[in-house]
């Protein structure tokens, strides 16, 4: 019985240390499977949805909206610099063997010191100022408030605030592919045995790195050497006119045949005739400073002013009671001599006829104001505006 109940104990024990590593696996199993059910769990709550996967999306474009236009900004800008600064040192290196050589001063035009010059840096293509569009934009944007400006009126060195240099301006394009606009300082200094002369002061130079291509436009592309100001010089502005220059007397004559085409196709007269025509030579001084001549309608303006009374530009009787103003008539260049009379010219027509001439004779205390043929006795006046 002892030994039956012995084996019934060591049974029992038996069945019962069986039965807890049934209860431990059983309970390992299911913390196994709660371990694998909260994992999965996890990875499920883990993920993104569509929705957040979209605005995450919609948020780095917006980021990359704003950085990326201002990071290629830069990037140009500071493209724009270096170019700027490699051309300019280029340029003010050949100047300065110039100097070395004495062949930095002593010209009289821009068109000889640009021969000179091109001698010691690459240009591929000069031009002259009736051609400047050949070598350089049309339009540029200028200053602060980027101006847009015409750079066919950019004739002499005036039209770049520069009143003291009586040079014109030329068109150059250069090998590294800048182009640009430049006139010479007829003061220009030079001294070979220094090397403290400052070379650059011998020019004034408009110039845009990345040639014919956008955006054109002052402290980006476009920059400058000595240029204080674009655009036209006005010797003096009056009744919403910016007149160019003193009146004068133009010289008879010579007018080519190609100068002739040359004022019909860009408009500034209708008829012209080649040789001795000083109507054509008062129009071509005009277009030369960027400008035109005058039409009646100012100078009826300059006359009223000058004679102090009304004065229609229809007017074309005699009038033997005006007065000028020789103070006024001065502002304007005009130089009166005894009865010598006195013509200036306009561009206007009339029913296909030339009336280009727009005729003043003035006396000591009288005037005549008349309008239609020319005649051919002088001296001959003309009036340059824009």
């Amino acid at each position: 019985m002892s030994v039956k109940s012995d084996g019934n104990a060591i049974t029992t024990q038996t069945t019962s240390a069986r039965n807890d590593k049934f209860i431990e696996r059983s309970e390992c199993k299911g913390l196994n499977v709660l371990a694998s059910y909260r994992l999965n769990d996890f990875k499920r709550n883990a993920a993104f949805t569509l929705a957040e996967v979209l605005i995450t999306l919609a948020i780095i474009g917006i980021v990359a909206a704003l950085t990326i236009p201002t990071l290629i900004q830069n990037f140009q800008q500071e493209a724009w610099d270096t170019a700027s600064q490699v051309f300019q040192r280029k340029l003010e290196e050949s100047l300065k063997v110039m100097n070395v050589q004495g062949t930095l001063a002593g010209y009289t035009t821009t068109e000889a010191f640009v021969d000179e010059l091109s001698k010691h840096i690459k240009i591929t293509k000069i031009c002259k100022n009736d051609d400047i569009t050949s070598c350089f934009e049309d339009k540029v944007y200028w200053g602060s408030e980027n101006e847009e400006i015409d750079t066919t009126i950019l004739k002499t060195a005036k039209n770049f605030g520069l009143e003291e240099w009586d040079t014109e301006i030329l068109g150059v394009q250069f090998a590294n592919g800048t182009t640009g606009l430049i006139a010479y300082n007829p003061n220009c200094y030079q001294d070979p045995y220094s090397n403290q002369v400052d070379t650059l002061n011998c020019l004034a130079i408009l110039y845009d790195t990345s040639a014919y291509k956008l955006p054109n436009t002052s402290s980006k592309d476009l920059r400058s050497i000595n240029v204080s100001k674009l655009g036209l010089s006005c010797f003096k502005e009056f009744e919403g006119m910016c007149i160019l220059a003193e009146a004068f007397t133009p010289d008879s004559g010579p007018i080519t045949e190609e100068d002739c085409n040359n004022l019909i196709s860009e408009g500034y007269l209708k008829e012209c005739f080649a040789g001795n025509d000083p109507v054509a030579v008062a129009a071509n001084t005009c277009r030369s400073l960027g400008g035109r001549l005058t039409n009646r309608e100012e100078l009826a303006k300059i006359a009223s002013y000058i004679y102090e009374t009304p004065i229609s530009a229809d007017r074309d009787d005699t009038s033997w009671s005006l007065y000028r103003n020789i103070e006024k008539a001065s502002e304007f260049g005009y130089v009166f001599r005894g009865n010598v009379l006195a013509y200036a010219y306009t561009s206007d027509e009339v029913e296909g006829e030339r009336a280009d001439v727009y005729e003043f004779a003035y006396g000591p205390f009288q005037a005549y104001f008349y309008q239609g043929d020319r005649f051919t006795y002088g001296p001959y006046w003309a009036v340059c505006v824009h």
